[in-house]
């Protein structure tokens, strides 16, 4: 996503070598990235219902 505050750092022939971006940008981007990293170190779980979920909260939740 690139907004008005984004910047490129550039090679003196032009070739762009670096962004900058707000700091809100980064943080929302290394939020994705670990949520992705989660996705991916679960992908071999098995998925479990919604009903199941709500027993397990609900288990969890009366120790």
């Amino acid at each position: 996503m690139q907004t008005a505050m984004t910047s490129y750092i550039t090679s003196p022939s032009g070739r762009k070598k670096a962004v900058i971006i707000p700091i809100k940008e980064y943080q929302r981007l290394l939020e994705d990235l670990h949520d992705l990293s989660v996705v991916a170190e679960r992908h071999e779980e098995y998925a479990i219902s919604l009903a199941e979920m709500k027993q397990r909260l609900k288990d969890h939740a009366q120790i």
